[in-house]
């Protein structure tokens, strides 16, 4: 699961205030599977193109048990559906499929649930959900309604979400590389304060970003998710500083050796567990940016 405090701010009021106002276009209905009728283009659509061809079953009809108690969420609008659909084809299905091995790899561990939801998710603690898996079995997209490809923090943000899910599903069944959790050994904090650091703390600690912290399986599908969608990731998490005179340039670049350590056995965990080189899928997605 992702989480980011800074996404309150800017969202929030909005959020509350349309938490409601879908009386034409919302799909709150609670449904049961058994009571689906494809009766719809867009149905027939998701069954050919998702459902036959992956085994997943989008979830855009809103039902409580997406969010749990404690949680708020909005309803997807009917009209960002199918451009949602296009976008996880594009950017997460695809370069799995242009990649040796991907397309194997992607069929056999491919969540049998996609879910949208319109907003973000709130939660009790003040914090805003971005995104969530359930042990493989499920993804839930959120902020769908405001779908905006061309936008940047938009997309990105989306991109975080699907590459971080997913890479839950190889520490879930390959568990962790080995010695991973030795790379930051005093870096962690936990899932209750990781918010309290910057970029900054985080980085000099040797993590992608302050929700990296919280736990090795988070740091893990973190930094798989960062090195996959930043086009600046290099520069920003590998490359060292050159002439440092500070002690916060030093810090730094120390985190960025930890990193460099993360990012080389996660890629050998890839090539050996799921037989996809993670430089390749790299490339194939930054091709689409």
């Amino acid at each position: 699961m992702i989480k980011s405090i800074e996404a309150l701010l800017a969202v929030i009021a909005i959020a509350f205030s349309f938490s409601g106002c879908y009386p034409d276009e919302g799909l709150d209905t609670p449904v049961k599977d058994d009571e689906i009728v494809l009766k719809t283009e867009l149905d027939r659509y998701i069954q050919t193109n998702f459902t036959d061809r992956y085994g997943m079953a989008i979830r855009y009809k809103f039902e409580d048990r997406f969010v749990s108690p404690g949680e708020q969420a909005v309803p997807p609008r009917l009209d960002v559906v199918r451009p949602m659909l296009d976008f996880i084809d594009e950017f997460w299905i695809d370069p799995y499929l242009e990649v040796e091995n991907g397309q194997v790899f992607f069929e056999n561990h491919v969540p049998a649930e996609i879910v949208f939801l319109g907003g973000f998710i709130f939660n009790d603690d003040g914090t805003v959900t971005l995104g969530t898996a359930d042990a493989g079995a499920q993804i839930t997209f959120t902020n769908v309604n405001a779908i905006d490809p061309d936008s940047a923090e938009w997309r990105d943000l989306q991109l975080q979400t699907v590459y971080h899910e997913f890479a839950h599903t190889v520490h879930q069944r390959y568990k962790l590389p080995p010695s991973f959790e030795t790379f930051s050994p005093g870096g962690y904090t936990s899932a209750g304060s990781w918010f309290n650091l910057t970029d900054e703390e985080a980085l000099q600690r040797g993590f992608v970003s302050p929700y990296a912290t919280s736990s090795p399986n988070e740091d893990f599908a973190e930094t798989v998710a960062f090195f996959l969608f930043d086009p600046e990731f290099a520069e920003k998490f590998t490359e060292n500083e050159e002439d440092c005179t500070t002690a916060e340039c030093e810090a730094r670049n120390e985190g960025r050796e930890r990193i460099r350590q993360k990012i080389a056995s996660i890629s050998d965990h890839y090539i050996r567990v799921t037989e996809v080189d993670l430089e390749a899928l790299r490339a194939a997605v930054q091709a689409k940016l």
